[in-house]
């Protein structure tokens, strides 16, 4: 896990350069489109990350949950990334 931190920091390193430079781009009043899509990017690497945190939830907290047999637990952890997946993704 602690190599899947790794890469998660690495990728966060990325997207702050990515919204720096999309502050550059305000500042500097850069095309429109040109700013649109480089947020676009910024999103898309946020989504990335996001995929990689949810996937690791799965194989941890939500498998752990089902594997105990316990139903309330496993409902719990079921209803929540329900929660989470209906109330922040489109």
């Amino acid at each position: 896990m602690e190599d899947n931190n790794k890469k998660i920091l690495n990728r966060l390193k990325r997207i702050e350069g990515q919204v720096r430079g999309v502050h550059n781009m305000i500042k500097n009043d850069r095309y429109c489109m040109d700013v649109l899509t480089q947020l676009s990017s910024v999103s898309s690497a946020i989504n990335g990350v996001e995929d990689i945190i949810l996937r690791r939830h799965l194989d941890s907290c939500v498998s752990a949950a089902i594997k105990s047999g316990k139903e309330l637990e496993k409902k719990e952890k079921l209803d929540e990334v329900m929660k989470f997946l209906n109330k922040f993704r489109r």
